[in-house]
């Protein structure tokens, strides 16, 4: 592990038009008061399950959260025993729960989801398998390792069993907007194919409540804690993995119907000493434009961070994409150019604590 703070802080500008990414429970846009107005709002838990979702269409190495965690160590011992029994299976798995001090119901389920990693699944079979008296050291060993990119970056909480909590390594912002925003209303109706020509009036009609928006994203990574979870080598190409799902990807709720579905307009990306940084202050005062958004935003995001600096320490990188002329940074040339000068940057600065620690 590293001796030094060492944080990345990763800001983005994305605007999205007619949309309800991120419902709250009567089916409006979730929103936010900041600054005196009503912010369109876009939660940390939906934008985590976006760059989860992602991470698999990716390949990325990524857990499962579920409450059937015993089910999935019963299909493992299985696979790697094609000879066990189902009783047999099942014994084990349950000694390997109360071993760890995680509580199964009458249906073999946990009492609250339970992220766990493949490679966790794999090695926990393997010492059922190898053997009948349980440790419970060795249990807890095994479910602390090997742990997936998104338990590694997001944690785990174990109610029954606080020993086998991780630590997150990575914190993600409510997406706001800049701006304030007036909730609107789409009211449609829907005919019958086969409605006779004598027949007059829709079939069904409905509303849906939506709302336009440029976002202030904002998410962080303490990249010795990621050290600590991982290792040095997959923990650079563990950030460079999550910035790149983080800004490509997208909550999907009323994806079909708005196919709302952008890119960002601006990434702002600092690898800093000393504390992280959120620049959501520079929005404080929303943006007010009749000519659109984006343009004022990247402005007052900018000169925030000019601001910033007279409390913090000098970053080791600040790189920028999607503003050619910005005098805050290194401008990346695109995203590739993004995570290669970040990685390498990242890189230089593990080995530089490395030596010094």
């Amino acid at each position: 592990m590293t001796a030094k703070n060492l944080y990345l802080d990763i800001n983005v500008l994305q605007t999205v038009p007619s949309s309800n990414l991120n419902r709250d429970d009567t089916g409006a846009p979730k929103t936010a008061l900041y600054g005196g107005v009503t912010r369109a709002r876009v939660s940390s838990q939906s934008w985590k399950r976006a760059v989860r979702s992602t991470f698999r269409e990716d390949n990325v190495n990524v857990g499962t959260r579920t409450k059937e965690a015993a089910q999935l160590l019963v299909n493992e011992l299985k696979q790697q025993d094609t000879t066990l029994e189902d009783d047999v299976a099942w014994a084990k798995t349950d000694a390997a729960f109360k071993a760890a001090g995680v509580k199964l119901n009458k249906e073999h389920e946990t009492g609250a989801l339970l992220l766990i990693s493949r490679g966790q699944l794999e090695k926990l079979a393997q010492y059922l398998l190898a053997n009948d008296d349980l440790d419970k050291k060795e249990i807890k060993k095994v479910l602390k390792g090997d742990q997936s990119l998104d338990l590694a970056l997001f944690g785990r909480m174990v109610a029954d069993n606080p020993e086998l909590n991780v630590d997150a390594a990575a914190q993600v912002a409510h997406a706001i907007s800049t701006h304030e925003v007036v909730p609107e209303y789409d009211y449609f109706t829907a005919l019958d194919d086969l409605q006779g020509e004598d027949e007059t009036g829709a079939a069904m009609l409905g509303s849906i409540e939506y709302n336009s928006s440029t976002l202030y994203r904002y998410a962080n990574v303490n990249v010795n804690e990621l050290v600590h979870n991982l290792n040095a080598e997959d923990a650079v190409h563990g950030v460079a993995d999550f910035i790149k799902d983080f800004l490509l990807s997208m909550p999907t709720g009323k994806q079909n119907t708005f196919a709302n579905k952008t890119l960002p307009s601006y990434v702002l990306i600092t690898l800093r000493p000393d504390t992280p940084v959120n620049l959501v202050s520079a929005f404080e005062k929303p943006v007010d434009s009749r000519d659109g958004y984006v343009a004022a935003s990247i402005d007052r995001l900018e000169a925030e961070y000019q601001t910033t600096q007279q409390f913090v320490d000098t970053p080791r990188l600040n790189v920028v994409l999607g503003k050619a002329d910005s005098q805050i940074g290194e401008v990346a040339t695109n995203l590739a150019d993004l995570l290669s000068k970040v990685t390498g940057s990242l890189t230089e600065a593990i080995q530089d604590e490395d030596t010094n620690a």
